[in-house]
């Protein structure tokens, strides 16, 4: 069992390291970015984020595993992003973090510069939208230009109170949603209503868990414009997702 000693530990010995998941156009094909996802190797096996993430969310734990992330993609990324400004990184927030200064905290000391905050995307789960006070922060923040993105979508009751309350700039369909397109099947009616949703709010939507290229046509003619899943690619390191966004936007739409 993972403790909070042992996570506090894996940091000093520098045990996390990143993986990033390419987001790519469904139009198009291209590469429009990429989350970063923490990763921890642990005596010599990789620890699934699922046992050990809850357990930092509501801790100080979660604040440094963020910090800690945003400061690794800054140096493995950063010159990357800066040289290809329509590309953005998504990173994970724990509720921790939102509110009390944490965003602007992470902001400065993790080197993120004025323009190169444009190109971050700060994703929330439900469970982690904050009190008024972070709410404020939020709202500070997007004006600077740090986007919001609301992960885990379900497109259902709570996931519509939060849009009204909190300022979203993207939302993130679950993959949960997503395996329900199949082959001969009839397209689900979530369908039907992230179409009425899009018509109401100025949305942007990325599709987790796209592993079909079924799944893939389906969610483009819905008009959802971005995906990321295994269809296109496994996470990768740093280098690897650079060259993946190469060779994907020299393959001719």
């Amino acid at each position: 069992m993972v403790t909070h000693r042992d996570i506090r530990a894996g940091l000093k010995k520098g045990e996390f390291f990143l993986e990033y998941q390419p987001i790519v156009a469904l139009e198009s094909g291209d590469c429009v970015g990429c989350e970063a996802l923490l990763r921890w190797r642990r005596g010599g096996q990789v620890v699934g984020p699922y046992d050990f993430i809850p357990l930092t969310e509501d801790s100080s734990l979660g604040g440094l595993l963020t910090y800690h992330v945003v400061e690794t993609a800054a140096r493995e990324l950063g010159p990357w992003l800066l040289a290809h400004p329509h590309l953005f990184i998504g990173i994970n927030v724990p509720p921790s973090l939102l509110g009390r200064g944490g965003i602007e905290y992470a902001a400065q000391q993790t080197g993120y510069q004025q323009t190169l905050r444009r190109q971050l995307v700060l994703e929330v789960t439900e469970r982690g939208i904050p009190d008024s006070i972070g709410l404020a922060e939020m709202e500070a923040a997007a004006q600077t230009g740090v986007r919001f993105a609301l992960d885990d979508v379900l497109l259902d009751s709570a996931n519509l109170a939060v849009l009204a309350r909190a300022k979203f700039h993207i939302i993130k369909i679950d993959r949960r949603l997503v395996a329900e397109i199949q082959p001969g099947a009839e397209h689900p009616e979530w369908l039907a209503g992230l179409a009425a949703l899009l018509a109401l709010a100025a949305l942007q939507v990325i599709a987790e868990g796209v592993e079909t290229g079924e799944q893939a046509r389906v969610l483009r003619e819905a008009g959802v414009p971005m995906a990321q899943g295994f269809l296109y690619s496994r996470p990768l390191s740093a280098t690897a997702v650079q060259v993946f966004r190469a060779q994907r936007d020299a393959v001719p739409a």
